[in-house]
């Protein structure tokens, strides 16, 4: 998608403080970040919402995605949070799923 931020990011086109990439999955710091561990995890195909068809299997990998990276950086409490809609949150038309954390202070991501 052209227009699309997360889609520039992916791409290289734009910064993102990348913390995770597989070859489906990228994951980078949220630049207004609501925990002090605030992740975005998005589909490096451009999807919509969660409510395109398909989707269940991409907010799948991404779930995945996210429970890996908790793992690695020792997360045992977390909120995984999907906005789908304008009138629930979802700023960004692409399919992203937040991670959020307080995670031990000597965490670094």
């Amino acid at each position: 998608m052209e227009d699309c931020i997360f889609c520039k990011i992916v791409n290289r086109e734009l910064p993102g403080e990348i913390v995770y990439e597989d070859d489906r999955v990228l994951a980078f710091l949220d630049i207004h970040p609501k925990a002090p561990i605030h992740l975005l995890l998005v589909p490096k195909s451009h999807l919509a919402s969660i409510q395109n068809e398909g989707s269940e299997d991409v907010a799948g990998e991404l779930v995945s995605a996210a429970k890996h990276i908790a793992k690695e950086k020792g997360l045992s409490s977390y909120k995984l949070v999907f906005n789908v809609g304008r009138e629930a949150g979802q700023t960004v038309n692409h399919l992203h799923l937040h991670l959020l954390s307080g995670g031990p202070s000597e965490l670094t991501i």
